[in-house]
Parts: structure tokens; C-alpha cells; sequence
């Protein structure tokens, strides 16, 4: 339960991080680009809170990984974003509102997840000299 958990708890932190970029985005562009500073954002938040996860838990692969952070996203993007607040499904509509950001969202976490899987494999450097 505990590692289910903090999975969960940084999958969480990410997507919070993300909805505050857009939400203050909002506030301050327009429209269009806000979408464009999330969809930049979101790869960034996910790869520093999985180089966070990785390197101090690393509990799951780099491909469960990411598809817990991509699917905990689009469930509370759909549950309480679109359903909740918008009480619309629109957001869906948009490539660059939604899927860009979730596909580079689930590519982000797998290739940090990926090269601490390919650091952690390399033989540690041994030297001959005493």
C-alpha cells in the first residue's frame, strides 16, 4: 500500500503542478497559448517529479510508470476537470490541449525511467591502481 501510494503521490504532484501552469496561463495569455505553455510544461513537470521518483523510489518500471502518470492524469483530467469543473468534455476535443500534453507526459517519465534502468545496469568503473 505504501509504495501504491507514492506512485500515486507523484503522479499527483504532476498533475497538480500542470493544472496550476495552465490555470495561471489562462490568466495571463490567451487562450491558445496557454495550451502551448502546458503542453511545453507538462513533459518538464513529469520528467523532474520522475527523476524524483526514480531516483529516490523506483518501485515500477519505466513503462508502468508511465502509464500510471498518464492514466492517473487523463482520470482526473476526465473525473474532475471535464466532468466536475467544465461540466463539458471539450477539452478532449483538442489535440493540443489534451492528447499532445498526455502523450508527452507518457514519453517523458519512460525515457527518464528508462536511463536510471540503463545507469543502475552499468558495471561500476573498477581501478587497477592502489
Amino acid at each position: 500500500m505504501k509504495k501504491i501510494s507514492i506512485i500515486l503521490l507523484h503522479a499527483f504532484t504532476g498533475w497538480a503542478i500542470c493544472g496550476a501552469t495552465i490555470g495561471t496561463a489562462f490568466k495571463f495569455t490567451t487562450f491558445f497559448n496557454a495550451l502551448i505553455i502546458h503542453a511545453i510544461a507538462a513533459p518538464v513537470v513529469f520528467a523532474i517529479i520522475s527523476f524524483i521518483y526514480f531516483r529516490n523510489f523506483n518501485y515500477t518500471s519505466a513503462l508502468q510508470t508511465s502509464l500510471i502518470f498518464t492514466i492517473f492524469t487523463m482520470f482526473i483530467d476526465f473525473f474532475l476537470v471535464a466532468l466536475i469543473i467544465q461540466k463539458s468534455l471539450a477539452m478532449f476535443s483538442s489535440l493540443i490541449g489534451t492528447w499532445i500534453p498526455f502523450t508527452l507526459i507518457f514519453i517523458s517519465t519512460y525515457i527518464i525511467g528508462k536511463q536510471f534502468k540503463r545507469n543502475s545496469l552499468k558495471p561500476a568503473y573498477k581501478s587497477n591502481h592502489k
